[in-house]
């Protein structure tokens, strides 16, 4: 896996965290589906948010 680099202030400490809950992510088209957790690479040292994707791109589809 390739290693990340903050581009807020250069530190390749990062980690990943996880919104879930009332933070899931629901597919558009399905307002009553559970949708997905959120993770999240988070820089450790500043607290930028590199990147984010849905646990469970799956529930996306139609």
């Amino acid at each position: 896996m390739e290693e990340k680099e903050c581009p807020e202030c250069g530190s390749r400490d990062i980690e990943q965290g996880k919104l879930s809950g009332y933070a899931a992510m629901r597919p558009k088209h399905r307002a009553l589906s559970f949708g997905s957790a959120i993770i999240a690479d988070v820089c450790t040292d500043c607290g930028e948010i590199l990147s984010m994707k849905v646990e469970k791109p799956e529930q996306f589809k139609r």
